[in-house]
C-alpha cells in the first residue's frame, strides 16, 4: 500500500511559530508531528506500507533530507512532491498522482491520533472521522442505517453531524480518486474557493462506491497555539520521561527535556517540554513548549510556546514568539 501524507499547508493560524518551521516539522516533546504520524501509521496499519509520498509546498533541501531519513527508519521508499500554488486538499493530493494506484492511505500532516488502522476491505474506503461538539470548521460526513456513508459536507454553516473528518482516508482503488480528482480540476469545480477532497468524495459516493466511518478513540490537534498546548500535554501523558538532577531546580513531571539542556535556579512543570541546548536559569515555567537552542532567564511563564534560537529575559506571563526572536529587558 502506498501512503500519501500532504504537508504544503502554511499553518497561518499558528503563527507566529510557522512563520520559519512547517507545522509538521515543530518538535512536540522530543519529536515532530510528522515524525510522530509516520511512525504510528507504520505501527498500526493492518496493511503493509510499501512507498511513502511527501507533499511540500516548494523544494526544501533541508526539509527533504530529514524526509529522507524518516522514510528510511521505517524502512519505506519515499518520493517528494510540490503543489505550488496552494489551491486545496484536492489539488494537494493530485500532486502525487503517481502513488494513486491500488490501495493507498492518505493523512495529513496536521493531526496526531490514537486508533488500529483497520482498513476494511468491506466497501471501497474508509474515511476516519471523531465526534466533535462544534463541527462548523470541519468536513463532516453523514451515514445511514446500514453504516455506510450518505454525505460529506466540507464546513457545514448549520449542524448536519458531529462526525468531523480528521484527515485521514483510505481507498481500495487510489485509480478511481485520481481519475474523479482530475475531472474535478479539468472542470474547474471549486468549492469554498478551493478544490476540496470532499468533493471528489461525496462524487464518488455518487457513482454507488461504498464508504465507511471509523471513528477514532483519540484526535489531538495542533491547529492553533490552544490546541497545540492542549495536545502537547496529553502526549506527555504517553511517554516515559526520565530526568537528570539541575542545579537547585524542581522538576514537576510530566516533562520532556532533550539532551543538552542546563537548568539552574529554577522550578520547571508540569507539562513543559525543553528542546536540545537550551538553557533556563531563575524561572519559573508551566504548561509550555520552548524549542532548542534558547536562553530563558528570569522569566515567570504558563501556557507560552517559545520557537527555536530565542533570547528571553522579561518577566511576562504568558508569550508565544517566533524561531530567532530577541526579547529582553
Amino acid at each position: 500500500m502506498n501512503l500519501i501524507i500532504p504537508m504544503a499547508g502554511r499553518g497561518t493560524r499558528l503563527r507566529p511559530q510557522t512563520l520559519s518551521t512547517p507545522k509538521p516539522l515543530i518538535e512536540i516533546a522530543g519529536a515532530t508531528i510528522i515524525q510522530r504520524i509516520v511512525d504510528l501509521v507504520v505501527k498500526e496499519s493492518t496493511i503493509k506500507i510499501n512507498h511513502v509520498g511527501f507533499i511540500l509546498e516548494k523544494e526544501d533541501v533541508e526539509i527533504e533530507a530529514m524526509l529522507q531519513k524518516l522514510a528510511k527508519k521505517n524502512n519505506l521508499a519515499h518520493k517528494v512532491f510540490y503543489q505550488g500554488l496552494p489551491k486545496g486538499t484536492a489539488h494537494a493530493i493530485y500532486s502525487a498522482k503517481s502513488l494513486l494506484s491500488g490501495p493507498i492511505l492518505i493523512v495529513f500532516a496536521d493531526t496526531i491520533f490514537e486508533t488500529k488502522l483497520n482498513l476494511s476491505a468491506d466497501s471501497d474506503g474508509c474515511i476516519f472521522v471523531k465526534e466533535v461538539e462544534d463541527p462548523r470548521a470541519y468536513g463532516v460526513v453523514k451515514t445511514n442505517s446500514q453504516g455506510y456513508i450518505t454525505d460529506f459536507i466540507e464546513k457545514p454553516t448549520q449542524p448536519v453531524s458531529n462526525l468531523a473528518i480528521v484527515g485521514i482516508y483510505f481507498f481500495k482503488n487510489g485509480q478511481k480518486l485520481l481519475n474523479e480528482i482530475k475531472l474535478i480540476l479539468d472542470s474547474k469545480t471549486i468549492e469554498k474557493g478551493e478544490f476540496q477532497l470532499t468533493t471528489a468524495l461525496e462524487n464518488l459516493k455518487n457513482k454507488n462506491l461504498k464508504f465507511t466511518p471509523h471513528i477514532i478513540n483519540k484526535w489531538l490537534d495542533f491547529g492553533t497555539p490552544e490546541t497545540l498546548l492542549a495536545s502537547h500535554q496529553e502526549l506527555l501523558k504517553t511517554q516515559t520521561l526520565e530526568y537528570k538532577d539541575f542545579e537547585n531546580t524542581t522538576i514537576k513531571p510530566p516533562c520532556f527535556i532533550a539532551s543538552g539542556v542546563v537548568i539552574k535556579n529554577s522550578q520547571i512543570g508540569p507539562n513543559v517540554s525543553i528542546g536540545r541546548d537550551t538553557i533556563i536559569t531563575s524561572s519559573i515555567i508551566s504548561d509550555t513548549i520552548i524549542q532548542s537552542n534558547c536562553n530563558i532567564d528570569g522569566v515567570n511563564l504558563k501556557n507560552s510556546i517559545i520557537g527555536k534560537f530565542v533570547e528571553y529575559t522579561p518577566n511576562a506571563k504568558q508569550v508565544n514568539l517566533g524561531d530567532y526572536s530577541t526579547l529582553k529587558k
